[in-house]
């Protein structure tokens, strides 16, 4: 039996699957990739796990002793709600209120003036597919008219018939008393025992019967699919690892054990990206940057988020597709503009790029079985960016098939070969830099104050021109980028989230309540930690409150104390509060009484602490830089020039790399443009700068 402890990291993106291994005792990290499987996404993670396996030496006989757990992150819920692949939903609700979907809410996209046409969403659950049941609960909890029981029945049996097995229950009020819920699962377990349920008083205990309609929905919608999915890798990654804990990463920046995530599926929307944004937290908090924007760019699309002091941000104001999600998660905005996104024109005859991505699957027109539309790899591997090849030479890149493909749209856009290429990659960092802007600028956040953090396979690649578009004055590029996604899995601790609506005014705030429910929710997250083997003087409780003007719509989340309130811990809150709304919108009425601040929602996040790898510093080396030239070939900035290729493994700490010069490893590459330099730091990451004179 192997002596060895490792932890693995599994991130299955649009294109690659991603691997991250790390030695417990030694810190030394093992990373690979390989091509992901759409066909089967369980076949690429399997694919990944006897990788990194054979790299570490380990028999796969012996792994069951030798890996003492498996993280996954998973776009399987997200494809499915951005390609629309719902099975047909029932939803039950509240006498009175079968047009919740229907009237949704009054938000134009883009502002009334450019949406003289615009058509709501499509409903997430038909007409035809909704019944609903007499009782009534106030906002408090009360009981105004009870549940009835035969109504449950009916609209049981009417799903039973129609052959409809997946259900959302969102009754009103249930956030202040579940008791009709429980009473409607109770009606389905007896008279559909086969049906998936979802309730929403447990998928989501806040107020908005709207949001919290749909959230549910979503929820139940995504179930039966990530619950077969995650049963399916449980159950083929037993015949490698035979007992092996496997965790699944959730969007609010935890991981929930694998079958705690089938009853939570909704938890995994942002799985991916969030994996990326904390490892990347991780990397560059530790070289000493604590304001970071993380760029993290795949073959399908690119994610960024805010890092600050080391913590990415969240919100409870995300969507996935269509559909809004009221579930913490990572704030992450996503814009299609990846390695695959597709250049095409417009019918006024313009140049698009994205969101279509060719993705892995038949993949750039450079690819061995690529497809026929050209796409940003092509342009950047016509342009020299990026060698003929990926993975260190696993999949041959066809130079030929990309240059056809991009002529031929020059062709019809009457410009020239380059000229072609370097619009598809112009294009391309305008639309990662309005995302960067999204997340910065629109939160009241100057963007020049932050370090661009850049990972991912195609992350790194329009590095130097983001920083001229944003102003930014440096980039950072961890090693391995295109694992960090992989390697956040391995950062992440055990984290579940409990929210309860409690709506009072400030001046009005009743603390006994304020205090019972927030032990309440503590109770639901240590009992949450204690069934996922966290012994109670390990966990950790977070509290926070979601605050607002009285008359607004939206809420503030701030920090709420862990002690015993008291009215000057509650007046604390309240000053904070206000920073925030000034730091968030410019303006606050901190000092004007006549306006009201109103409590909404009380929350607290249980927090399981894992222990996160170390991230290793690099021997120092003599030699300079020049001791990892590989060679040169001709690369196109502004024009053609002979520009010098370096191996990033060659590079110690200390070395320098001007511009222009072309930065490879075997999972991504880095050009460097004229006028910028490399630096590489004792951590091993490349710190982009312009060249001073």
């Amino acid at each position: 039996m192997s002596a060895r402890r490792v932890r693995v990291g599994i991130d299955t993106g649009g294109t690659f699957t991603d691997v991250v291994a790390v030695d417990e005792e030694t810190g030394h990290t093992t990373t690979t990739k390989t091509p992901s499987t759409p066909a089967d996404p369980a076949e690429g993670f399997l694919t990944g796990v006897r990788k990194v396996l054979d790299l570490l030496g380990i028999p796969e006989g012996e792994a069951g002793g030798a890996i003492t757990a498996v993280s996954h992150g998973t776009t399987v819920a997200t494809n499915q709600l951005l390609e629309g692949r719902l099975d047909r939903i029932g939803f039950i609700t509240t006498e009175g209120y079968e047009s919740v979907l229907e009237i949704a809410r009054q938000s134009v996209p883009d502002g009334y003036g450019n949406s003289y046409f615009w058509v709501k969403p499509p409903r997430i659950v038909p007409a035809d597919l909704v019944r609903t049941v007499r009782g009534r609960l106030d906002h408090h909890g009360a009981e105004v008219r009870p549940f009835d029981r035969d109504d449950a029945v009916a609209a049981a049996r009417f799903f039973r018939d129609a052959g409809v097995t997946t259900l959302g229950v969102c009754f009103l009020h249930s956030y202040a008393n579940d008791a009709h819920e429980r009473a409607m699962l109770e009606v389905l377990e007896a008279e559909y025992p086969g049906a998936v349920v979802s309730l929403s008083s447990r998928v989501l205990r806040e107020y908005r019967e709207y949001e919290r309609s749909v959230t549910t929905l979503v929820d139940a919608a995504v179930k039966p699919r990530v619950g077969a999915y995650v049963e399916n890798i449980r159950r083929r990654l037993d015949g490698i690892a035979p007992g092996v804990p496997f965790y699944v990463m959730k969007s609010n920046g935890g991981v929930l054990s694998a079958a705690e995530v089938v009853h939570q599926p909704i938890t995994t929307m942002l799985s991916g990206p969030a994996a990326g944004a904390l490892g990347a937290a991780l990397i560059a908090g530790t070289a000493g940057f604590r304001r970071v924007l993380t760029c993290d760019g795949g073959g399908t699309s690119t994610d960024v988020t805010v890092v600050i002091d080391g913590e990415p941000t969240l919100t409870t104001e995300g969507s996935v597709g269509d559909y809004p999600s009221k579930i913490p998660m990572i704030d992450v905005v996503t814009v299609g503009a990846g390695g695959g996104s597709i250049a095409w024109l417009s019918p006024e005859g313009t140049l698009k790029v994205g969101p279509r991505s060719a993705g892995a699957d038949p993949g750039p027109m450079c690819y061995p079985s690529g497809g026929d539309e050209p796409t940003v790899t092509d342009a950047h591997v016509v342009l020299g960016r990026i060698p003929p090849h990926l993975l260190g030479g696993e999949i041959p890149l066809s130079v030929d098939a990309a240059r056809a493909g991009l002529a031929a749209l020059g062709r019809t856009l009457g410009l020239s070969l380059e000229r072609t290429a370097t619009g598809i990659l112009e294009i391309s960092a305008w639309n990662q830099a309005n995302a960067l802007r999204q997340v910065t600028v629109a939160r009241g956040l100057d963007v020049r104050d932050f370090t661009l953090t850049t990972f991912g396979g195609s992350g790194s690649l329009l590095a130097c021109r983001l920083m001229d578009i944003l102003g930014l004055t440096r980039t950072l590029v961890p090693p391995n980028p295109g694992n960090v996604s992989a390697f956040g899995l391995l950062t992440v601790d055990v984290r579940n989230d409990y929210v309860q609506t409690v709506v009072s005014r400030h001046a009005d705030l009743d603390l006994d309540r304020v205090k019972a429910v927030y032990g309440e929710l503590e109770g639901q997250a240590r009992a949450a930690l204690d069934g996922e083997g966290f012994a109670r003087d390990a966990q950790r409780m977070i509290r926070t409150a979601d605050l607002r003007y009285v008359g607004q719509a939206f809420e503030v989340r701030v920090p709420v104390p862990d002690n015993d309130l008291a009215a000057e811990d509650s007046d604390t809150v309240a000053q904070a509060f206000h920073a925030a709304h000034r730091q968030l919108y410019g303006y606050d009425f901190a000092t004007d009484p006549r306006q009201a601040v109103e409590w909404v929602n009380l929350r607290v996040s249980g927090i399981g602490p894992i222990r996160r790898p170390d991230v290793a510093e690099l021997e120092p080396r003599d030699g300079g830089s020049d001791r990892s030239v590989t060679g040169s070939r001709r690369v196109f900035f502004d024009g053609w020039v002979d520009t010098p290729t370096y191996d990033r493994p060659d590079l110690a700490p200390g070395d320098v790399v001007p511009g222009p010069a072309i930065i490879e490893e075997f999972g991504s590459t880095v050009p460097v443009h004229p006028g910028f330099v490399a630096t590489v730091d004792r951590f091993g990451n490349l710190l982009l700068t312009k060249e001073t004179d």
